[in-house]
């Protein structure tokens, strides 16, 4: 929500993956998918909810100026998943989804190393992320679920390393900015 509340006040996109909210739009549906299966209905409803949220960003992002062009892993992720679940029922989305965090994150982890301007990246948004680890972790801890152990860990490793980048970025802008 922070990070497309930040897009709603700015009505810019500077610093934020499309490919990335794309990406985890179609993984929070195939951890809903996942929870389908499994019994684990608050996985399904958890992420049922970031999905939605995670396409209005990406539509907000195209809205507000990024390319539609920028979208490469999303398509495949989503032939990945539902080739998986397909094929291999909740055992192939297990394998997959703790790997998607990769697919999702990974491309926004690049637009923050390469991007000079990441203003309308949230912070919040990303600091919320590391929290979504360590939430899902516990969780994954409780029940037992290998797979959301493994997504947790993604989690927390990806989205620190974003946060560190913005938190890096807006130090370089202190920095140059005349006091």
């Amino acid at each position: 929500m922070p990070q497309l509340a930040r897009l709603l006040r700015a009505r810019q996109a500077y610093g934020v993956s499309l490919d990335s909210a794309a990406t985890s739009s179609v993984v929070s549906f195939g951890w809903a998918a996942y929870g389908l299966l499994t019994g684990q209905i608050f996985v399904s409803l958890a992420t049922g909810s970031s999905g939605f949220i995670f396409a209005l960003i990406a539509l907000f992002a195209v809205r507000f100026g990024r390319s539609i062009k920028e979208i490469k892993v999303a398509p495949f992720w989503a032939v990945v998943l539902v080739g998986s679940g397909v094929l291999f029922g909740k055992q192939g989305l297990g394998i997959m989804l703790p790997v998607s965090v990769l697919a999702a994150n990974i491309p926004q982890l690049w637009v923050a190393y390469r991007e000079g301007n990441l203003t309308d990246l949230s912070l919040g948004a990303w600091a919320l992320s590391i929290s979504d680890g360590l939430v899902w972790g516990i969780y994954s801890l409780i029940q037992q679920d290998f797979s959301i152990m493994v997504f947790a860990l993604f989690q927390l490793t990806t989205s620190g390393l974003i946060v560190l980048l913005k938190l890096l970025h807006g130090a370089k802008l202190r920095h140059a900015s005349p006091a």
